[in-house]
């Protein structure tokens, strides 16, 4: 098979896959033209056409739905045979992309990658912190770092360590106002709370009443859309908010922040991290995928 007609079956299955040029070139990083070219020559010379293209979508042809699934079998075992050969090599290398929220990503992941340099030192990380979800196929994102519920998916996935969402409030305030014994006893108190930049949603919190978990909204007076500056504000004596403990150890060490409610406070098995099937092979996404449980469990047992 000539080179050219391979370029062309691996642009043809990044479109079909991304359902864009656009994404694909991205992804590819090429420019979007060069992957139009590459596919209309393929198209003339197998004599199809491949694609349906309006101003508004793109769609696969009849011909090129069955061409589809032949090309991206193909470029599969393509993906193997160059896995299975930097399997072989004895050292972890090359670039890890590696995307996660704000608060896991400055709090857990950034502090703990000298030390898995040092495991690792022919390794560069690519660190992406956002609130937004990744596109992990679009970004070439090598693994993905969440915490909530994960949707269905074709991606390999591995629980990491709990988390526990507990109350907490500045000493300075806790004086002032009095120290609540139970969630009821919260109305009344000024809240800090979480709004979610990917949906707006106000944070919902979560407590253990009577041998069962209850959620609720509380009536907020400040309200971030940043974990971060939701504690900064407790600390400051803005009030009572909820977060991870992850997020409040450093300040209850220096006594700025005290915890509240504990006896009701929730335990989630919801932090995740993902990573695509193709990309398992690799010797440093493997490297990181083994070290990374004991990242969390350090914080779980503090």
């Amino acid at each position: 098979m000539a080179l050219e007609r391979l370029t062309g079956l691996i642009a043809f299955a990044r479109v079909g896959s991304l359902g864009s040029f656009s994404a694909a070139a991205r992804s590819l990083s090429i420019s979007p033209s060069a992957i139009s070219k590459s596919v209309r020559r393929l198209e003339e010379r197998l004599g199809v056409s491949l694609f349906t293209r309006t101003t508004r979508s793109l769609s696969l042809t009849p011909e090129g739905r069955d061409l589809f699934e032949r090309a991206v079998d193909l470029l599969r075992d393509a993906e193997m045979i160059e896995q299975a050969a930097m399997s072989a090599r004895a050292e972890p290398a090359g670039t890890l992309r590696i995307a996660t929220s704000l608060p896991i990503g400055v709090h857990l992941v950034a502090p703990a990658l000298p030390a898995f340099r040092r495991l690792c030192p022919k390794v560069t990380i690519d660190l992406r912190i956002s609130d937004q979800v990744a596109d992990i196929t679009e970004q070439a994102i090598d693994i993905a770092i969440r915490i909530g519920e994960i949707p269905d998916t074709q991606l390999k996935s591995r629980k990491l360590g709990p988390c526990r969402l507990g109350a907490y409030a500045s000493p300075k305030y806790l004086a002032a106002r009095g120290t609540p014994m139970h969630p009821d006893d919260l109305k009344g108190h000024d809240i800090v709370n979480l709004r979610y930049q990917s949906s707006g949603q106000a944070f919902r919190w979560p407590f253990q009443i009577g041998g069962r978990t209850v959620e609720f909204v509380p009536a907020a007076s400040i309200v971030a859309d940043v974990s971060d500056a939701v504690v900064a504000a407790l600390v400051a004596g803005g009030g009572i908010g909820l977060t991870a403990d992850f997020l409040a150890a450093p300040y209850l060490a220096r006594g700025e922040l005290i915890p509240i409610l504990a006896n009701h406070a929730v335990e989630r098995n919801n932090l995740t991290v993902l990573w695509p099937a193709n990309r398992g092979a690799n010797p440093a996404v493997r490297a990181f995928l083994d070290w990374l449980p004991g990242v969390f469990s350090s914080f779980a047992h503090e």
